[in-house]
């Protein structure tokens, strides 16, 4: 939980800002995760947001999670973790957000388990991808290392069309867009740098 967290300051303090200021209060903010994993890190931006951002209540906040693996998806929706996953959740949010198991796990609450939505989705099948549309800010943290040349533009294009024109995408710390594709524009925060779906597109 809560890794690289300087991106999830980020996400609060300047990229939703970003994105809210195009938008009504009470619009959709659409947020999307891949992998998801097992959960740690689609949780960790539902208490982030909950904890963090003082407009949460302002906006219809959509979080999807989406992995390749039917049986990791499983797990993430069950929200299980061993007490080492959660070594540096901070007491007070274990408190709030999780539940001690008599086998020493902590259970995520049912409220943030329905919060997130879990599907399975490989990145490079269109037919999985077609209908992901619309979204405000794309985390696909340290999936791109592993892939190819060739698999790395698909999947960047597979978020351009995903994303709402100024929409934000957050990649791990040790990638780079630049690299990838021209599509994205580089945007650097006070906190971490993005990468910005131009706004006229």
């Amino acid at each position: 939980f809560f890794r690289e967290d300087y991106q999830f300051r980020c996400l609060v303090e300047s990229t939703l800002p970003a994105v809210c200021a195009q938008k009504k209060t009470g619009s959709r903010i659409r947020i999307w995760s891949i992998p998801s994993s097992s959960g740690e890190e689609p949780y960790s931006i539902a208490i982030y947001l909950l904890e963090h951002w003082p407009d949460i209540d302002k906006f219809d906040v959509e979080l999807i999670s989406s992995d390749i693996d039917t049986d990791i998806l499983q797990r993430a929706r069950l929200g299980c973790y061993s007490p080492r996953s959660v070594q540096h959740v901070k007491p007070v949010l274990l408190d709030k957000y999780f539940t001690r198991q008599k086998n020493g796990d902590y259970q995520i609450c049912t409220e943030l388990r329905d919060s997130v939505e879990f599907t399975r989705v490989n990145l490079s099948e269109m037919a999985d991808t077609r209908s992901y549309r619309n979204f405000d800010v794309i985390f696909c943290r340290n999936l791109l290392i592993y892939f190819d040349d060739l698999s790395r533009r698909k999947a960047a294009e597979v978020f351009y069309d995903a994303l709402n024109p100024g929409g934000f995408v957050c990649l791990g710390h040790s990638e780079s867009m630049s690299r990838i594709t021209s599509l994205f524009n580089v945007k650097k925060f006070p906190d971490a740098i993005v990468y910005q779906k131009p706004e006229q597109s």
